[in-house]
């Protein structure tokens, strides 16, 4: 008799990322799951206690794509901000669904200047530290400054209002952060 195929971790939380990434968080639910991984609801609550174990792991997922996308895609720019800038919006271009569930869903359990910083990679130390003449007592607020401009920018391209291409949203990352530099 033919062995039965078993229903791994790795395949329940590959499974819901993929239906993160294509539907987005609202369709993570465990028979829609179980559905696109083929088994019962079962193996799924085999492996986690419920579905909220199931959405903080793949949270973590999310989390790490992004911090992976930022990595791959550091660019070179003088101007403080601007590559994580860019990234931030060709992030929510890319991956709107799960750019949804990190930066716009209210995640409790991390900020979102956790989110941007990214867990070891200290992603707004390094761009601060471009800063030229750097005053250490307006460093929150042109961070707080720049996130909401790029903030707006992504939420922007998620509904459709912004169809800059990279160049255009560059030029206007770099004119509005030196404003708020200076």
């Amino acid at each position: 008799m033919a062995r039965k195929e078993s229903i791994t971790k790795q395949m329940i939380i590959d499974g819901a990322f993929d239906l993160l990434k294509k539907d987005g968080i609202e369709a993570v639910t465990a028979r829609k799951l179980a559905a696109h991984i083929g088994c019962s609801t079962q193996p799924i609550f085999r492996v986690y206690d419920n579905m909220e174990e199931l959405l903080t792991e793949l949270f973590e997922k999310a989390r790490k794509y992004y911090e992976d996308f930022c990595i791959s895609n550091h660019g070179n720019y003088d101007t403080p901000f601007v590559n994580m800038g860019l990234n931030y919006i060709n992030f929510a271009k890319k991956e709107q669904n799960i750019f949804k569930l990190l930066f716009l869903s209210g995640n409790k359990n991390h900020t979102l200047y956790e989110l941007i910083n990214g867990n070891e990679h200290a992603f707004v130390m390094k761009e601060i530290k471009k800063i030229p003449n750097l005053n250490m007592n307006n460093v929150e607020l042109i961070f707080t400054k720049v996130f909401i401009f790029m903030h707006g920018m992504a939420g922007m391209t998620i509904t459709g209002e912004f169809d800059l291409s990279d160049k255009e949203a560059e030029g206007m990352l770099k004119d509005a952060i030196k404003g708020f530099i200076s």
